[in-house]
Formats: C-alpha cells, structure tokens, sequence
C-alpha cells in the first residue's frame, strides 16, 4: 500500500494493479487546445472530452473498474420490483456499515434532494464542517440556510495537521446554543471535504460531534462519496488504527452517524449512490420520496448492471491495497509540484492534487475568477483538464455581488487506476512552466451566467489576449512539441 523506494533514493508511488484494458486519448497541437477553450467559454466543463489529453476534472463516475465488477453486472436481475440485485447489494452495504436500511438513488446530489425534503424546514440552519456545491443549493431550495463550522487548520493552503476537515468543537457549541438545537435540521460530516483540498476527518473528531449532536436530538449526516480516502488517511495516520481492519474502522465511523449517503460514482468505483438509515421514523420519512422522485425502492434510479458493479466496488473499497492508491499517487504529484515551487494544498489530502491559484495568480483578484483562469490556461498549455473550486464555484450574494471563496484552488482529479505515473509527471512538468511563466495569465469575467451552479454551464471570455500570448509563449519554448 506504501511508496517503493528505489536504489536512486527516489520515492515512487507503486501501482497495485496491471493494465488489461486500455482506451485511446488525444493530445492536440497547442493551437487547437487555445481554439477548443475559447469554444467552451474558458470553462473546462464544457470542454469535449475529444479535445481533452488527461482528463482530472473529477473522479465521479470516472474510476476504473476490476475485472470482478465488470463480471458482476452480468448476473443482473432486471426486475422492476423485487430484483435480487437490490438484495445482494442491500446486504454487501449492511455487513459493511451495520445499519438497517438502504434506500437506493441515482447518484449523490439525489440523494442530498431527498434528505433536503425530508428534514430541511424553511428557516432552519444545516452545520457542516464544509459545504459541497449541490449540498448548498439542495438546502437553499428548501428555504434552509447552511453554516461551516470547520476547524481554522481546514481553511490554510499550508499545515502539518493530518485531518484538517475536522468540526470546530466550539464553533458546534457555539452554534447550537445560538441557533437553538430546535433550529438546526442536522449536522452535515463530509469526509475528505472536497472544496478545500480533499481533507479527512478524524475519528475522534467524528466520535465528539456525534456525542453532541445525539445530547442535543440533532441528526448527524454522513456524505461518504470520499469515504475510501478518509478510511485510509484514519488507518496511516491515526497511530490507534494502525493495526485495525478497514471493515472495523468503516463501522466504527457508521455507528457515530444517524444518516450516511454516498454517491456510487466515487465510492465503489461504480455508477448511482444511496442512504443508510437504522432509525425506522426517519427511514420511512425518506422512503416514501424514492418512488417519487427516483424509482422503485429496489432500484431507485439505478441500472441494476451498476448495481452489480456497486457490490463488488464496496467490498473492493474493504482492501487497503485498493484505496492506497489515489492517496499515494496524488501525494507523489503533489510533492513533485512543491519541489517545483508550485504552491499546494499541504498535507496532499484525497480526490486529487489541489493547487493555490491565489497565490499562483496572485496578481488576479477573485472577481476575476483565478482559479477558473488558472484550469484554462493549464489545459492550453498542457490538454490537461482540471476543475476550479474557488468563487467561480460560489453563487453570488443577494446584492448581486460575487461571495468571494475563502479558498482559491484548482483540482487535479485523480481518478482510481485511471492514469500513469508518466502521465502524472507530464501534468505536473506543464504546471511547472506555466507557474514560470504565471504573469501571462490574466483574469475572465462571465458572458452567460446561470443563477444556480453557475460553474456547471457558464460561459466566460478572456480579460484582454492573454490566452493568445500564453499560447505564443508556449510555442517559442516548447517549438513543435504538443
């Protein structure tokens, strides 16, 4: 699970896995990448994957399948109701988090609606250590407010703290008696917080919220989309788990939790998510919405091929030698990119390699969007597709005026077995020229801005020529080289 040193001395992540697939990818001509960027509006979601080299926008929905899960989904029972393939998925999801029920759901934010109808009130206040970006806006529609309460260490690009997605515990106390525990609709734990660096939570932390919140009849949600990495970082760099199976530590955080939901697309390597729920009153209050807005309760959205696949992808993610392998890797990345100056999101956390586009780009202000230019400036010089997480990921104040990030970051996705070291190295080498090569970039402002998860589908334009001058730049260092 660890990385190999080898005779050189160089510490080198070690793939636990061969290649037995492989899908052909493009890298074009530093021309067209400029061309293909101003066609998606300098927004790195709308770009074609055709026109994309390596793609680290997420890992949702992108990771590699084992041979095992493909085998799976040829099992599948196809019924609308009553299929097997629930079944067998209900119980692999039951041995493994020691709850009582599993409503099933197209995917994470799906499951974000149905637990945002069932117990957001209009007035009431969701805490959460962080938000995510279609969290907030499912607690938004239902009239509810949200408020982060994670610890001061979560929000500095730099630290030597190994769970920086931990709850403030005064900010938790603070809060309720503020609010009153009447006023909160629940308290929201996101493990490997994904907005500000993929940054774990610790299980002590988990433990003293729970007791809280339990203290106070607040419910405690659980996101576990980025659970695997979250169960990794507890396991080697928490010195009480070290010698605990990943099975025990996984049960040990569900039972701290009254609600836990994931979306597939990250944890299991699959396709589609869910809720967990041992208390009959809030399952049957969330039950009853499936059939509604998802499906039947034994399919709830999904195919049951994905549900297959899911199965095995759980009981994969038990394996440390299968989740070792996103940390170690970004973390490789990650201190490549330090040793290059690149500044980064320390201590390298889960998801992908977070960069600090504030201060990359300090010349840009935040109503300029850095981060946003940053990913495209990096897919011009490189084919590299990576995602913003910074104000562009906000939405704008009542005013009008953008809420500004408290973290301005791009992401390099690195989804699980997916790409090369090779690959890797080559993402981290055209980072390096373009943090050289940084007083190029200039900022973007939006030409089509849409009022909810705007940076899903906005377009913007360049302030200025700078990606024509960064493009030219690239040419003359880098000649007919792509």
């Amino acid at each position: 699970m660890s990385n190999v040193t080898f005779l050189s001395g160089e510490k080198i992540p070690l793939e636990m896995h061969k290649i037995r697939m492989v899908q052909k990818i493009n890298l074009l001509p530093n021309e067209e990448r400029l061309k293909s960027m101003k066609e998606a509006g300098f927004n790195t979601f709308l770009l074609r994957n055709r026109d994309v080299f390596l793609d680290m926008l997420t890992d949702s929905g992108v990771n590699a399948m084992s041979e095992n899960q493909y085998a799976a989904m040829m099992q599948a029972d196809d019924s609308y109701a009553g299929s097997e393939t629930f079944y067998r998925l209900e119980s692999v999801l039951q041995d493994i988090f020691k709850m009582k029920h599993f409503l099933p759901a197209h995917q994470g934010r799906a499951c974000e609606h149905i637990i945002s109808q069932a117990l957001v009130k209009p007035g009431s206040t969701v805490l959460m250590n962080y938000h995510f970006t279609t969290t907030k806006a499912h607690i938004a529609l239902m009239g509810g407010n949200v408020e982060e309460i994670i610890c001061d260490e979560g929000l500095k690009i730099e630290s030597d703290a190994p769970f920086k997605g931990d709850v403030d515990i005064d900010k938790l106390n603070e809060a309720i008696n503020r609010l009153g525990k009447e006023k909160i609709a629940f308290m929201r734990i996101e493990a490997g917080t994904n907005l500000v660096g993929g940054q774990p939570v610790s299980m002590g932390n988990m433990r003293e919220v729970s007791e809280i919140c339990r203290k106070n009849n607040i419910p405690v949600v659980y996101d576990a989309s980025l659970l695997s990495d979250n169960l990794y970082f507890i396991k080697v760099r928490d010195p009480k788990y070290k010698n605990v199976d990943i099975k025990e530590i996984t049960r040990e955080i569900a039972s701290f939790m009254d609600i836990i939901y994931f979306s597939a697309r990250k944890l299991g390597s699959a396709r589609g998510g869910g809720i967990l729920v041992s208390d009959d009153m809030l399952f049957n209050k969330m039950r009853e919405l499936i059939p509604l807005f998802e499906g039947f309760l034994t399919y709830g959205g999904m195919s049951v091929r994905e549900m297959e696949a899911l199965a095995v992808g759980l009981t994969e993610t038990m394996d440390i030698n299968v989740i070792s392998q996103t940390p170690i890797f970004i973390e490789a990345l990650s201190d490549e990119l330090a040793a290059k100056g690149v500044p980064v999101v320390t201590p390298a956390g889960g998801l992908g390699c977070h960069v600090d586009a504030k201060q990359f780009c300090s010349h840009i202000p935040q109503t300029e969007y850095p981060a946003g230019a940053l990913a495209a400036a990096l897919f011009i010089a490189s084919g590299v597709r990576s995602m913003e997480r910074g104000t562009l990921s906000e939405e704008r104040n009542e005013d009008g005026n953008d809420r500004l990030a408290e973290m301005e970051l791009i992401r390099l996705a690195l989804p699980k077995r997916v790409f090369t070291l090779s690959q890797t190295k080559y993402a981290a080498d055209r980072l390096a020229w373009l943090f050289n090569n940084r007083h190029l970039i200039g900022g973007l402002k939006f030409v089509k801005e849409p009022k909810v998860l705007r940076f899903f589908f906005g377009r913007l334009e360049a302030i200025g020529s700078w990606p024509d001058v960064l493009a030219e730049q690239f040419r003359k260092d880098f000649g007919d080289s792509l």
